[in-house]
């Protein structure tokens, strides 16, 4: 595995990896979550990219870029053993030189959910994974299903693009109580730890109603706001089920939806979803080996 931090560094190595390449972009503090995704890309392509940048521009005011969580020599530790050909860890002036002025922006899809919240935070997203396409050129590239909006996001800007590669997207990995991983679970408290479970009960519990033959969309908004509201440390920011392509809210759930939240827990922002794709939930996996909830959970497909 060899790890390199320059932009001419990444570029003359790339020149020797074999065909197909699969990139999985991350933030780094990784966890099984992020793994997931580069064993799934060496699985499927002769050579393997990952790339470790706390991209500032998806952070807004007041948000956590300064004390986001880092730490390579952990990263590069857990992913050698995978089998991962080229970790590129760049210095942001590597990615954003001065006077760097070029954004990428996806109107519509980056305004509804985590856009009214985080208004500037997709023009970021869209920017520095459009950057790393160009770099990496990678056949295929591995972003997981928790960041549901993302996803969304990120195959309109390669379809309108027509960026030759192919978005692949990989169940999200949960906690053994259904929490989703995430490299800010660290911020959470003990007991914030465990009031964090409510993400996942939420949508379980608007899950179950749907399968009991609930298809009105605000009912089953209502069920994710009323099990938010009964954890006393949960905030909600926002509750939607809405159309998985075009991020409209729905009236009424006929076969597809993206059932996503927004919670703080305490001073911690959190986001979940289920996919309900052709009428079947995509709701990920849990840690091979942990213990699952009784609810329990369906893996994708």
């Amino acid at each position: 595995m060899r790890v390199v931090s320059t932009l001419e560094e990444l570029t003359a190595l790339r020149r020797s990896l074999p065909e197909p390449h699969g990139l999985a972009p991350t933030m780094g503090y990784l966890h099984e979550g992020h793994l997931s995704l580069a064993r799934r890309a060496r699985s499927e392509c002769a050579s393997v990219g990952v790339s470790i940048f706390v991209n500032p521009t998806q952070f807004g005011p007041g948000e956590d870029l300064e004390k986001y969580p880092r730490d390579l020599d952990r990263d590069l530790a857990l992913l050698e053993p995978l089998g991962v050909d080229v970790v590129w860890a760049p210095p942001a002036e590597e990615i954003y030189p001065p006077r760097f002025q070029t954004y990428v922006t996806v109107e519509e899809l980056a305004r509804p959910l985590e856009g009214r919240a985080r208004p500037h935070h997709f023009r970021g997203v869209a920017t520095v994974v459009c950057k790393l396409f160009m770099v990496f050129q990678p056949q295929r590239a591995y972003f997981g299903q928790k960041d549901g909006q993302q996803v969304v996001v990120v195959r309109r800007m390669a379809q309108d693009l027509n960026l030759p590669l192919q978005i692949v997207v990989c169940p999200t990995v949960r906690e053994f109580d259904g929490l989703a991983m995430s490299s800010r679970n660290k911020y959470l408290a003990r007991d914030e730890r465990r009031a964090a479970s409510v993400l996942f009960r939420a949508l379980q519990r608007a899950k179950q109603s749907y399968e009991a033959g609930q298809r009105e969309a605000d009912l089953l908004r209502a069920e994710m706001s009323r099990t938010l509201a009964m954890e006393p440390l949960a905030t909600e920011e926002y509750v939607s089920v809405a159309q998985p392509e075009t991020l409209e809210e729905l009236p009424a759930v006929d076969q597809d939806a993206l059932l996503s939240l927004a919670v703080r827990i305490g001073r911690t922002r959190l986001i979940d979803n289920f996919l309900l794709e052709k009428g079947k939930w995509s709701t990920g996996e849990f840690t091979p080996g942990s213990k699952r909830p009784e609810e329990g959970v369906q893996h994708e497909g």
